[in-house]
């Protein structure tokens, strides 16, 4: 049985839905999808509004999390890669981590058969 892992990918929000439809298209549609704050080198952005100074420290971001097998990760990374890389501050991280266990609590399934879709 092959190594299962989380592919978390941090895009910016109005990627989203083509990044979404894109991994759908590779077959990838399991995945838990949270909107988050946060930043990296580019440390914020300040603006002004109707003449008030403000500075942006935490700049809204979506946090996709794949949980699949090994064998999926360098599709995803590279597809996930052609849809965000726009070569601009911003473009978002990819974090792949190595999961010890999976376990469907509908039917007590665990490893990589509580990732597949059940026969009923």
């Amino acid at each position: 049985m092959s190594k299962i892992i989380k592919i978390e990918i941090i895009a910016r929000p109005k990627n989203y839905e083509e990044l979404i439809e894109a991994l759908n298209d590779i077959g990838i549609t399991g995945m838990t999808v949270t909107q988050v704050m946060g930043r990296g080198n580019q440390k914020g952005f300040s603006h002004s509004y109707r003449g008030i100074h403000y500075v942006t420290k935490l700049i809204p971001k979506v946090k996709i999390e794949i949980i699949v097998g090994k064998e999926f990760k360098d599709l995803i990374v590279n597809k996930s890669k052609e849809v965000l890389k726009t070569g601009s501050p911003g473009d978002g991280k990819i974090f792949i981590y190595d999961i010890a266990d999976v376990i469907r609590i509908r039917d007590d399934q665990e490893g990589r058969y509580a990732l597949m879709n059940p026969s009923t």
